[in-house]
């Protein structure tokens, strides 16, 4: 029971930073996506149904903190703890370069769905331009801080008596 209320106050305060405090750490407009690293963290640590989890209380917290629909966060976020939940089942995860490749692959999966469901409701909007300026070095971003996001999650979340579990990146 405490892990999992562990667990939530570290995904509601992972969007409540990265949609207050988050701008400190701005680039050219670019801002890694903390819930996203979470979603990615769960999956490759307990699986996709956590992953899923995380990505509907932190998709919904960032919905209702955006001036979007309700539902855009929370759809692509699922689909990418799905997904990397399952892609990691697959791979050995142990290493630093596979994690920061699969937040990468995720954020690009979740910056494609975003724009392409944005797309669809404003056909006038470019979709290229905010892929190309937006979505990719947001992933950039996004990767380069995961082994330091990874790090302290697997600090908190270690199992007593287990060895700690993806804290190498």
């Amino acid at each position: 029971m405490a892990r999992n209320v562990g667990w939530a106050v570290a995904v509601v305060a992972a969007a409540l930073i990265q949609t207050t405090w988050l701008d400190a750490i701005q680039l050219q407009g670019v801002l890694p996506d903390l819930t996203l690293l979470l979603v990615v963290y769960f999956a490759v640590s307990e699986g996709e149904e956590r992953a899923m989890f995380t990505g509907v209380l932190g998709g919904m917290y960032q919905d209702v903190a955006s001036d979007m629909v309700l539902g855009h966060h929370v759809l692509c976020h699922v689909v990418v703890g799905y997904v990397v939940g399952r892609v990691a089942r697959r791979l050995i995860v142990e290493h630093p370069v596979v994690k920061v490749g699969l937040v990468m692959a995720a954020s690009l999966l979740h910056g494609l769905l975003f724009t392409g469901i944005e797309y669809v409701q404003m056909p006038g909007k470019s979709a290229l331009h905010v892929m190309l300026t937006t979505v990719v070095p947001g992933a950039f971003y996004t990767a380069l801080v995961t082994p330091i996001v990874f790090f302290v999650l697997a600090r908190g979340f270690a199992r007593t008596g287990e060895p700690v579990q993806g804290g190498a990146a």
